[in-house]
């Protein structure tokens, strides 16, 4: 399968920009929305992040993960749940759709059981105090923080961009509605490797690359190598999933929890997983191996304290309110203390 062939539509941004006329804008927006709608998956092209910091961003994130575990290990998450940042190694964070709280201690030791085979760095805004940055030493990877505060900032006018498509497209009266409670210092940059794996081992569940889950927040913006694994829940028949090829340069957009909810469930926030991609690259011996990947997902999210609730467009007397209000913090701590234990195993360090 290839992108052009996939049920995840395309929409070309291009007719979005100070030089295009409304009714383009809004045959963008239209375009973005039905997607959203119809799959809450879609690529995106001719957007604002440059194909030449793509490459560098995909290459700084192979110089970091090529850094010896005890290099690695100089800028570790922090124990627990409540800040997501910094170096994330294998088996320590475990991905899943599961609600809960910090007292589910048997449900979050049982979905520990099959581990995630991938490692991860956390990066967010530099005046975020709620979730302070956990950055290497400059002389371990000179240049890798100044190049990522910028490309941080880079995907966040990207999401500005979609955000105000969103906005058109779903009826509202302004399209910056989003923009005041979306600044940009709650969103997350993250650089994840999947290293390689014995096939047998995803094939067997046994282990996982990542489980199936939705993302918590307002839209994810990822960009991916060309190795594939990505896939998709079928919005046509739940319980089958479906790929989604790897398209150059393009970000796949996700629709997240707090837009759906925003939206009533007009959009989507569709369960996606990692698993194997569709080829693999060497045998140790008998054994097929996965190939190793890389993506850089950008997570965007409005203010902690935001307060998630229908937006005017998005009910009426046949559409009537789903979901109670809820502050975006207390969302993002419940689900984030599913992921995490409150103290890392220190056998996981050396996995």
């Amino acid at each position: 399968m290839t992108a052009e062939t996939s049920s995840v539509p395309i929409v070309d941004f291009a007719g979005w920009s100070a030089n295009t006329s409304n009714e383009q804008r809004k045959e963008v927006a239209n375009q973005l929305v039905e997607a959203c709608r119809n799959v809450g998956f879609v690529y995106i092209i001719n957007h604002n992040v440059a194909p030449n910091r793509l490459a560098e961003a995909f290459g700084w994130s192979k110089k970091l993960f090529d850094l010896e575990l005890k290099q690695k290990m100089l800028a570790p998450h922090p124990e627990g749940y409540t800040v997501h940042r910094g170096y994330s190694w294998p088996g320590l964070e475990k991905v899943s759709n599961a609600m809960g709280d910090e007292e589910d201690e048997d449900l979050t030791k049982n979905l520990r059981q099959v581990s995630d085979v991938k490692e991860s760095y956390e990066i967010g805004s530099e005046s975020n105090r709620d979730q302070p940055n956990q950055w290497l030493p400059e002389h371990v990877l000179p240049g890798f923080r100044s190049f990522m505060t910028d490309f941080y900032w880079e995907c966040h006018g990207a999401a500005e961009t979609i955000l105000s498509a969103m906005a058109l497209g779903i009826g509202l009266s302004n399209e910056n509605h989003f923009k005041p409670s979306h600044p940009g210092h709650n969103n997350q940059l993250r650089l994840l490797h999947y290293p390689p794996v014995p096939a047998a081992k995803i094939e067997s569940q046994s282990a996982t690359r990542m489980g199936a889950h939705s993302d918590w927040g307002s839209i994810t913006m990822l960009f991916q190598d060309d190795c594939g694994g990505l896939q998709i829940e079928n919005p046509h028949k739940p319980g089958e999933f479906i790929d989604v090829p790897p398209l150059k340069d393009a970000i796949v957009m996700n629709v997240g929890d707090l837009m759906m909810r925003w939206s009533n469930d007009s959009l989507k926030s569709t369960v996606h997983r990692v698993t194997l991609p569709p080829r693999q690259d060497r045998f140790t011996g008998d054994e097929r191996m996965t190939r190793a990947r890389y993506s850089i997902p950008y997570f965007v999210s409005p203010e902690g304290q935001s307060v998630i609730e229908c937006l005017p467009s998005c009910a009426d007397e046949k559409r009537p309110v789903k979901y109670k209000p809820i502050v975006w913090d207390d969302y993002r701590l419940m689900r984030a203390s599913m992921q995490y234990e409150t103290k890392p195993e220190e056998t996981a360090v050396g996995a």
